[in-house]
């Protein structure tokens, strides 16, 4: 059963890069694997309630992540109908390209130690449409977003969902990991940068801006929304610190808040007038479709932890490789291929707080792996699938273009890292 299973995501996940060749929407082929990979799962086992109840509890965390994904991409095209990115477009005035990259990805990095990977990555791909025209460009900063995203949320333990994952299960403080972390996961956006920037010349085309735009806001609600929108999403992390609940509803209260706000802000204008600032124009404007896809990736990987697969695939790792350095780097190499929350989770099974204690060297270089390790595929990390769907990137540009920096600099984060724990 484990080896159709097996068969099926590989399937799957081939057929989802090569679906610029097979002309289909890699959504369609997510969920069609997600489906498959636990339809073979029930079949091939006797008993089929406790499948039922796994099936419910992997979709409970799922969804966890769809709505906290759903209510960011809302808050974004919120602030997007709004014309609020203008105020912060309209303050970027280089046009070279060099200087643009590092400006991007220095704010990617440090924006996502404090929000996460996935919300930052959202906002900073919707301002790059705001500041490039020209697609090629465009798509090249998109690849380097994903990886400052990646590589911030490593250091901070809010800022990635395995960190935060080690973070509330005791086997790192907070203090802590971002002392030992920084500077590696640092190293690890530097090296793309530096491998990228003899491409980067002259200079970016600006978008043309529409004069004659009936749906012009004022200054103020601009600003208004601006500010409400990233305090919403700046508001999640403190929500969850304060409430001990999901990231999820810190999101969908700030949505709902927002959501008043605009309602306000809009009355006694025609619905003519405000057809464009509503949130459910926005809900029209949401990539649908990489949600989906999102559904499917998350449906398929939760069969592989639900069977035992991963669970496998990590004693497998411990038995033969018998080297703590190597077994947390193929973990993050794993992590480009399936998410990395499973593979972080049957880590944290296998290993005990006895074992290695918190803060120790084997949980802080899990942290950083399972983190960075996600940018070297666009599949293997939720910053990576959300900038895909944004911007309708395929695997094989991504793998020609982005994959061998992303590699390099996640080897010299982890030397870094080895030199720093020695």
């Amino acid at each position: 059963m484990n080896l159709w299973i097996m068969l099926l995501f590989g399937l799957g996940y081939l057929a989802i890069t090569l679906e610029d060749a097979l002309k289909t929407n890699k959504a369609a082929i997510g969920l069609i694997t997600g489906v498959l990979c636990w339809t073979t799962y029930m079949l091939g086992s006797s008993e089929k309630e406790p499948l039922v109840h796994a099936l419910a509890e992997h979709m409970g965390e799922i969804s966890q992540i769809l709505f906290f994904l759903l209510g960011a991409m809302v808050t974004v095209e919120l602030i997007d109908a709004h014309e609020g990115f203008e105020i912060i477009t309209d303050r970027l005035r280089t046009t070279r390209k060099r200087r643009l990259l590092w400006t991007v990805c220095g704010i990617t990095f440090f924006l996502s130690a404090v929000l996460d990977n996935l919300t930052t990555t959202i906002v900073i791909v919707t301002l790059l449409r705001k500041l490039i025209a020209d697609r090629n460009d465009r798509l090249l900063f998109t690849g380097l977003t994903v990886l400052a995203a990646n590589a911030g949320g490593a250091w901070s333990p809010m800022g990635d969902v395995t960190t935060t994952m080690l973070w509330i299960g005791g086997q790192i403080s907070a203090l802590n990991i971002v002392k030992m972390l920084f500077l590696p996961s640092l190293v690890s956006i530097l090296v793309p940068i530096l491998m990228v920037l003899p491409r980067m010349k002259g200079n970016i085309q600006k978008p043309e801006v529409l004069t004659d735009n009936p749906n012009t806001t004022s200054l103020r609600d601009r600003q208004i929304i601006l500010w409400a929108g990233l305090i919403v999403l700046l508001g999640v992390p403190i929500f969850k610190t304060f409430t001990h609940l999901p990231p999820f509803m810190g999101m969908l209260l700030g949505l709902g808040l927002i959501w008043l706000l605009t309602e306000y802000l809009h009355t006694g204008k025609s619905e003519e007038d405000k057809a464009f600032h509503t949130v459910v124009y926005a809900l029209r404007k949401v990539d649908s479709p990489s949600i989906l896809f999102f559904l499917g990736i998350l449906l398929a990987v939760a069969s592989l932890q639900s069977s035992g697969i991963l669970q496998e695939v990590a004693v497998w790792l411990d038995r033969t490789v018998r080297n703590t350095n190597l077994i947390v780097l193929w973990i993050g190499f794993l992590s480009a291929i399936v998410d990395n929350v499973p593979l972080v989770a049957a880590a944290q099974g296998m290993y005990s707080l006895e074992q290695f204690p918190a803060d120790h060297y084997f949980w802080e270089f899990l942290a950083y792996c399972a983190g960075t390790g996600g940018s070297i595929l666009i599949i293997g990390s939720a910053a990576g699938v959300a900038a895909m769907g944004m911007e309708k990137i395929t695997f094989f540009w991504y793998l020609k273009r982005i994959s061998f920096p992303a590699i390099l600099g996640y080897l010299a984060g982890a030397l870094v890292y080895m030199l720093l724990a020695a």
